[in-house]
């Protein structure tokens, strides 16, 4: 019992001493103190709020950066799928393109090779011919009897007279040169129209050209745009010649381009074999510092022994003798003492390899003729061959054939034509080498001496086509057709078609004057040939016999 009042004491006084009404000063700053808190509260839940705002629009921002990128990358994933599919249509037009052009090449190289005999392929032009009063058999004819057929004594005599000078003066050439130090000079040959028999504008000029090599113990090695070494577009069909010991590797050896060091030894070389100095070199006609022979050395070196031989053997001729163009190292001019004279040419060339391909130091070109790329660079000639070839091909053709004459006449015509309107692009070896294409792609019937209004008709036209095309192939280089009876170097036929009318494509000017002269000429043609014609009675017109051609 006592202990239960004891416990309801207790707790009634600690309620009593617990109320707050018992101490107020000391429970008087609870009301301040949840007001401050309260405001704490507050201040803190609006800035968890800006917090939260400015959280919202990071994550907003986020979110719109990474649409922006998603679609960035999805616009640069199309424009690459774009730009892959207009690449492949690009590559596979440029394919188609170029399908297109081969296929194109070769069809026209094959049309004057395989098909230059139908009639069909030469029709291929026609706008140039219409309106064109071509000659008639009996015109032609008579032209060419009065105005060429004469001069075919004249060239015989000429030639013989020049042969024998130029061999008396190449002999003594060969005495006051020094045969162990200049180049050894062999005998001449005779090519071009003069010895083609169809060259008839005068004034008539042999042309002759003279082998030469270096001296022991020293050799030439030639390198051509078509032997594998790096030619550019511009310098193909010319070459360059190399001096060199002939005991020298063709290769070559490391030693001359690696320092061996003082105590080493080349095997294959001694100091009695090594290459001479830049001065001797000089002296072997070679460009300066390097070994490349030098066409501009030459033509020095060959006036200057011309000159020496002719002085030794002057007092023998009743003549002077004397350089008719200074840029030329072999042009001569005979002059007689009646006043007469006869111009020739004496050019120096090196032989290519062992066949009768010659590399000319000068070669005597107009028209399209560009200068050449450096004077270490040598022109190839062919006039060897060719000569062959017309002399190999006559014998299939039937007697008195018409090739010779056709050629004469288109040469005359346009040499007339030059005459009146001024030089064109078009030379006569241009003229030559259609007449060659023509041979080779017709049969042997169809140049019989009555078909010569018919192939002076197709020279015309396909001379008007390759014109046309811009477009004339050299006859021997890239012609797999090439008789082998010639023995042609293999590597010429199978090396590519060479453009002898590519100037074309760079001068505008030249092609559009060229053309112009040509039309001219086809417009022009009846008077020119009527000027040098007798007249005709028409009812003797078909009694002229067919062997008059």
């Amino acid at each position: 019992m006592p202990v239960g009042i004891f416990r309801v004491c207790l707790v009634v006084i600690t309620a009593i001493v617990n109320h707050p009404l018992l101490f107020p000063k000391e429970n008087g700053t609870v009301p301040e103190n949840a007001e401050e808190i309260i405001q704490k509260m507050k201040e803190r839940e609006e800035s968890l709020r800006l917090e939260q705002l400015r959280l919202e629009q990071e994550i907003a921002d986020q979110e719109a950066t990474q649409k922006a990128l998603e679609k960035a990358a999805e616009v640069v994933e199309e424009s690459k799928e774009e730009k892959v599919r207009w690449d492949m249509w690009t590559a596979l037009s440029m394919v188609i393109f170029l399908l297109i052009e081969l296929w194109r090449q070769d069809f026209q190289e094959g049309n004057w090779q395989d098909t230059g005999g139908e009639e069909d392929d030469m029709a291929v032009l026609g706008k140039a011919f219409k309106g064109v009063a071509f000659p008639d058999k009996a015109v032609l004819a008579s032209f060419y009897e009065k105005r060429i057929l004469g001069t075919t004594g004249d060239m015989a005599r000429m030639r013989e007279m020049v042969e024998g000078f130029a061999d008396d003066l190449l002999e003594a050439l060969r005495s006051v040169c020094n045969r162990d130090a200049d180049m050894e000079v062999e005998d001449c040959m005779g090519v071009g129209s003069m010895y083609e028999n169809w060259r008839v504008r005068k004034p008539f000029v042999c042309d002759l050209i003279v082998p030469f090599a270096p001296p022991e113990p020293y050799c030439f090695r030639s390198q051509t745009w078509c032997s594998g070494d790096c030619f550019p577009p511009d310098e193909q069909g010319y070459g360059t010649i190399k001096v060199c010991r002939a005991d020298e590797d063709v290769t070559g050896c490391i030693c001359d381009k690696t320092k061996l060091g003082e105590d080493m030894l080349c095997l294959l070389h001694s100091k009695a074999n090594t290459t001479r100095p830049s001065s001797e070199m000089e002296d072997l006609l070679c460009f300066k510092n390097t070994q490349y022979l030098d066409a501009d050395q030459v033509m020095k070196w060959f006036q200057i022994a011309v000159t020496k031989a002719w002085n030794r053997i002057s007092h023998k001729y009743e003549f002077d003798l004397s350089f008719s163009l200074l840029d030329s190292p072999g042009a001569l001019k005979i002059k007689f003492r009646s006043g007469k004279s006869i111009a020739f040419n004496l050019t120096p060339v090196v032989q290519y390899e062992n066949s009768d391909v010659y590399f000319i130091s000068h070669f005597p070109r107009r028209g399209l003729a560009a200068d050449l790329p450096s004077s270490t660079h040598w022109f190839l000639t062919f006039a060897v061959y060719e000569r062959r070839f017309i002399q190999l091909v006559s014998k299939t053709l039937p007697a008195n054939a018409c090739h010779v004459s056709c050629l004469q006449i288109l040469s005359f015509l346009h040499g007339k034509q030059c005459s009146l309107t001024g030089p064109s692009g078009l030379t006569n070896y241009h003229l030559k080498t259609v007449m060659l294409h023509l041979l080779q792609a017709r049969p042997s019937q169809d140049w019989a001496p009555e078909k010569l209004e018919a192939r002076l008709q197709d020279l015309l036209k396909f001379l008007e086509k390759c014109l046309h095309e811009k477009k004339l192939y050299h006859f021997f280089i890239g012609n797999g057709k090439v008789p082998a009876e010639l023995g042609f170097p293999i590597i010429f036929q199978r090396a590519e078609p060479l453009n002898l009318f590519r100037p074309f494509v760079l001068r505008r000017d030249v092609y559009r004057k060229t053309v112009d002269t040509f039309h001219e000429m086809l417009r022009n043609m009846s008077a020119l040939i009527n000027e040098y014609t007798v007249h005709i009675p028409l009812a003797h017109t078909n009694g002229i016999h067919k062997d008059s051609l």
